[in-house]
């Protein structure tokens, strides 16, 4: 996923004191937003990126916005090739110069657009090949790509990709400054000579935030948490005053959190963004305006999924959207069973992000190859059909304080043994880890339900106490039908 901005810059954007936690606080993210904004209707930059780097600082500083500049969408196979040799000049002479590369950042807006083209086009590359990799039909012009894909297989690579990003987060020892700075210390003794200009130091930044959607693209969920384990997540952080990156990162860090079975951190970040893009979408636009608009659907659909697994009262603004939105899926999946199974693929397959492979396909062989897509959504899955009866399973427990498990069992219409199961799948699922403090794999083992059981034999036996006060509410609630 990449919300992707048409390009915006400033020179010299100020820095602001914030508290964490104040309207004025939010008035001034607000700000910094009117300000990518207004930027959008202004003149882009329309440079060559197949250029090779020249020493002056104007060859230089025209390279560096043009990496910035997106890709057109039908570009050739070639020009998506050039494009990965600009990077690879670009960022091997940011890299690999002797000393630091002394140039003016234009804005760190830029900075985050850079990252955010590379790497989109690496997961759009990654995923066009893959995808003429399944095509069974033949034409001419397929064998000429694939004659040329099969010649060049490192091409958006992983591991150069990869390699850049670690390398640009090493090279401004970013995550040094950021500890730093966690710990209430200086973060300049820790920037060394590079770290220091804000050219590294914003391409580090971003890297990081980088870094998190590529292992999540690549299915690898807990090390895109562990990656973004220096970044503050509150309102004065550098993401948060990017539209894209604040959206993008959030987006990322929730899909990595459902993938991980913690559903009520996924909704903790998810509601966070969603109620920013309800206070600032009345000065979205144009291209922008839209795009935005198209992953806030997503998220809000893998909202739809986290309140299915993890029931919750939500935020009135964001209840509102959902229930506009996916009101008649989520009734749907609420209520569980084989009948859910479909809304759920629905739902995943629209809010998912484009996994990609970590190796190139087999073009010989196309049977052999994995979907990316198709192999998350079939370990989603799994975990759904063992949750698909919890709804109907809590309704019946919730009226009982002992139940047997073969009347249970009737009741659903399946045997006892696969209902035992479910319920021991069930119980685990309610012990989830969430976070408190410290990095995101952190947190407390807490019980996510309100509905607590044991099984002893055959017998299902109900927290007494919690049952008791249901079994109240649910009479009052009925007495009060009646008349």
């Amino acid at each position: 996923m990449s919300v992707r901005q048409a390009p915006g810059y400033q020179q010299g954007a100020p820095e602001r004191t914030m508290d964490e936690d104040s309207d004025v606080e939010e008035e001034a993210l607000a700000n910094d937003y009117r300000e990518q904004v207004g930027h959008e209707d202004g003149d882009g930059y329309d440079l060559d990126r197949s250029g090779s780097l020249g020493g002056s600082t104007q060859d230089l500083q025209a390279q560096l916005m043009a990496a910035a500049q997106p890709l057109e969408y039908q570009a050739s196979l070639e020009v998506k090739i050039a494009s990965y040799d600009s990077y690879c000049n670009l960022f091997h002479f940011i890299l690999n110069s002797e000393g630091p590369v002394d140039i003016e950042l234009p804005s760190y807006y830029w900075a985050w657009d850079v990252i955010d083209e590379f790497i989109y086009q690496f997961n759009s590359f990654c995923s066009y090949r893959q995808r003429l990799a399944f095509q069974q039909s033949s034409t001419s012009a397929n064998e000429d790509e694939l004659t040329v894909l099969r010649e060049n297989p490192n091409t958006w690579g992983c591991y150069s990709v990869l390699n850049v990003l670690y390398s640009l987060i090493q090279r401004s020892q970013i995550s040094e400054q950021l500890a730093a700075r966690k710990r209430g210390e200086d973060a300049a003794p820790y920037a060394g000579e590079y770290g220091n200009r804000p050219l590294y130091q914003m391409l580090g930044y971003f890297s990081i935030i980088g870094l998190l959607r590529v292992h999540c693209l690549l299915g690898d969920f807990s090390l895109a948490l562990k990656t973004v384990d220096d970044i503050e997540f509150n309102k004065k952080a550098m993401f948060a005053r990017v539209m894209a990156a604040n959206f993008t990162t959030y987006y990322y860090i929730g899909f990595s959190y459902i993938m991980m079975h913690r559903y009520a951190d996924a909704l903790r970040h998810f509601n966070h963004i969603l109620i920013y893009v309800s206070r600032t979408k009345n000065f979205q636009k144009n291209a922008q305006y839209d795009s935005i608009s198209k992953k806030n659907d997503q998220m809000l659909a893998l909202v739809a999924i986290c309140v299915a697994f993890h029931p919750t009262r939500l935020d009135d603004t964001i209840h509102t959207a959902l229930r506009e939105k996916y009101g008649e899926q989520l009734n749907r999946i609420q209520r569980g069973g084989p009948e859910s199974l479909p809304i759920f693929e629905e739902l995943f397959r629209a809010a998912c992000p484009r996994f990609i492979s970590p190796t190139p396909p087999d073009f010989d062989h196309p049977h052999l190859n994995v979907d990316p897509v198709e192999h998350q959504l079939a370990i989603f899955m799994e975990d759904v059909k063992n949750n698909m009866y919890s709804a109907t399973v809590r309704s019946y427990l919730k009226l009982y304080t002992t139940m047997d498990l073969t009347k249970l069992a009737g009741f659903l219409e399946v045997d006892a043994e696969t209902l035992r199961s479910w319920l021991l799948v069930n119980k685990q699922r309610s012990r989830q880890i969430r976070h408190s403090e410290g990095g995101l794999l952190e947190g407390d083992v807490v019980n996510s339900s309100d509905l607590d059981y044991a099984m002893q034999s055959d017998l299902i036996h109900v927290s007494e106490a919690k049952v008791g006060r249901r079994l109240v509410d649910w009479y009052l609630r009925n007495l009060a039908r009646t008349y």
